[in-house]
Order: structure tokens, then sequence, then C-alpha cells
């Protein structure tokens, strides 16, 4: 795995929804646009563009709740996570790209 693998996207985002899904208070959220995220996202998912993550407090209030962020191949998320870092957020992972995704995506 390369370096920009591991920066961006090298978690495997089937892995990582597990521990998602048993962190107690975990949010998911996708940093993708209004309209990648109606085409097909990840069931439980909260759209957040990453153009738009400033506004995280609308959504988390708590620096210290596990947010877990994903986009399409992890490079934005990646940055939604540095950005959510400045912001004084304690608990944050990329968790990667949908693309690399097995299970079933909600569309709407």
């Amino acid at each position: 795995m390369g370096i920009l693998d591991k920066l961006f996207g090298g978690t495997n985002i089937n892995a990582a929804l597990e521990e998602v899904r048993n962190t107690e208070g975990a949010v998911l959220i996708d940093v993708r646009g209004a309209d990648e995220f109606a085409a097909g996202h990840i069931p439980g998912a909260v759209n957040l563009d990453v153009n738009r993550i400033g506004e995280i407090g609308s959504v988390v209030n708590d620096k210290n709740a596990p947010i877990y962020t994903y986009c399409l191949t992890g490079r934005r998320s990646g940055r939604a996570v540095a950005a959510l870092r400045n912001a004084g957020y304690t608990n944050v992972k990329n968790i990667g790209g949908i693309n690399k995704y097995k299970g079933p995506k909600h569309n709407g």
C-alpha cells in the first residue's frame, strides 16, 4: 500500500463499517455532493458535502463523538477529517471510498 493509499482511503471501508456499527454514538458522514449522495449511499449515512464541512455543528455538537467519513475514493473524506480535526473534533476517521463498498446502497 502506497503513501497515498494510506492518506486517502487505504482503510477497508467494509471492515470499518463494522466498527461504525459497533461504536456507540458513531456518526457516519458521506462528504460527497448531494447529487452523488442521492444516487446511492451507505444506509445510515448523513450527507455533508466536504465544501460545507464547517457546518458540522448542525450534525454533531459533541467534539468527542466518533465520526467516520467517506466519499467516492477517500480523498475528499481525508480532507474532511483534516478540517474536522482543525475544528477541534478529536475522534474522526476517514474510512475510504464507497467505490470499494460491497453492501447495499440506499437511493434518495
